[in-house]
């Protein structure tokens, strides 16, 4: 038995509610629950309940033992004080207020029926990756459905807490908060934030200034990753050290270097090397990059935007020193695709939401038009008969895995109240 069992019990009314009586004998009405604030301090505030003869309002503790009190040390804390109710699921002690008169207790599994409680118990019973995946396919479209936009909209107002962090960091300037954004999601997982410490390394200004030059932008990307340090008789590796600490004079910019770059278990085309190069071409390409990216409608206009490659030097090399064959190394498809999902929606829901406007629905059409990820999770829940058709579904699945299921928060989720109510 866990505790959030019975904070739905309670929040819910799961119970008989109609002969409640306290653990003292008193009659118990509720009139109502209160409010599931989840914050520090008592679980429901605002509860209004009839104690006797008594009418009450306060607040409403739940435990899964009344000794929990103690364990928990609320007598020293002023935060309860106005308990009017301790809602348990054993009473095995008595809890008193500072003035010695006893907080009155529900002991809430003397009214709580088999079945729902069986329901509980087949929920929560071990499984082989979560608890609901032999039933999920039974779960009713209409609520599976509304669920995953809730998790698609939960999982970019995650996201956006990062955005708002990179806002504050660099004075509002939303062209380099998307350089930022833009450089840790080039480095993937491998190299991600590698790739974000060094696009702080560097002041926007100084990339707007350089931007007309691809060459400047590679060697203050490159400088900075720390893969400039050797001595190279490589000529197009001279000529960036050489600019690299060209302008940093210029600039007067500190040298910094951001974590070593990774090319372990990397293929070579996503070696830090080259998506660096794209990265230095995206922004000699196009100068005003956010202002494009904001007002962008559809997935083939992104397609077309981001449509670079690397530099010359890079169509022949992965390392420098080490020739390959010539290959343009455009960007992927695939690869547009997750700077959709972790760049451009995200930059755009939380852009709106500073300006104070709605675009819900025409991110939903947006990211349909995506490819969903291919990963294991998502590959997990298609053997469990919950298949992606596009990255708004496949985003919506990897939140509802990482935010409900690893944290067993299976009370807070739609589909484990759904199944706790109808099986």
């Amino acid at each position: 038995m866990r505790e959030d069992f019975i904070h739905y019990l309670w929040k819910f009314k799961k119970f008989d509610v109609l002969n409640l009586r306290s653990a003292q004998g008193e009659l118990i009405t509720i009139l109502k629950t209160g409010d599931y604030l989840e914050m520090s301090g008592p679980d429901f505030f605002n509860a209004h309940i009839e104690i006797g003869t008594q009418k009450w309002a306060g607040n409403v503790e739940i435990h899964l033992k009344s000794s929990d009190w103690y364990l928990h040390n609320h007598e020293k804390d002023p935060a309860y004080k106005n308990v009017i109710l301790h809602v348990v699921w054993e009473n095995d002690t008595a809890i008193f207020r500072e003035n010695n008169t006893e907080i009155p207790v529900l002991v809430l599994k003397d009214y709580v029926s088999k079945e729902i409680i069986e329901n509980y118990n087949k929920l929560v019973s071990p499984k082989t990756w979560i608890f609901c995946e032999r039933q999920l396919k039974e779960i009713d479209r209409f609520v599976f459905k509304n669920w995953q936009e809730r998790l698609f909209f939960e999982r970019l107002e995650r996201k956006s807490k990062f955005i708002y962090q990179l806002l504050e960091e660099t004075n509002k300037d939303w062209e380099a908060v998307l350089f930022c954004l833009m450089a840790k999601n080039f480095g993937l997982n491998s190299n991600g934030n590698s790739f974000l410490q060094i696009s702080k390394a560097i002041p926007f200004s100084v990339i707007r200034k350089e931007s007309f030059e691809v060459e400047n932008l590679e060697a203050l990307l490159f400088g900075s990753s720390g893969l400039l340090e050797a001595e190279k008789e490589d000529v197009y590796y001279k000529d960036l050290k050489f600019r690299y600490f060209y302008l940093l004079h210029k600039y007067q910019i500190e040298k910094s270097y951001a974590d070593p770059v990774q090319f372990f278990k990397l293929r070579p085309d996503n070696f830090p090397t080259i998506r660096l190069s794209q990265l230095a071409s995206l922004y000699h390409k196009h100068q005003n990059l956010f202002s494009k990216i904001i007002d962008l409608k559809s997935v083939k206009q992104v397609y077309e935007l981001l449509n670079v490659s690397t530099s010359s030097y890079w169509k022949i090399h992965y390392q420098f020193d080490k020739e390959s064959p010539k290959k343009s190394k455009m960007l992927s498809k695939s690869f547009i695709d997750l700077l959709i999902i972790n760049t451009i929606v995200p930059l755009q829901f939380a852009y709106s939401n500073i300006r104070g406007e709605s675009i819900d629905e025409d991110l939903i059409d947006f990211i349909n038009e995506v490819a969903f990820e291919k990963n294991t999770i998502i590959d997990k829940f298609n053997s469990f008969g919950v298949k992606s058709k596009n990255a708004f579904e496949s985003q919506a699945l990897l939140e509802l895995k990482n935010e409900y299921c690893e944290r067993k928060a299976c009370l807070k989720c739609a589909i484990g109240l759904e199944l706790l109510k109808n099986n």
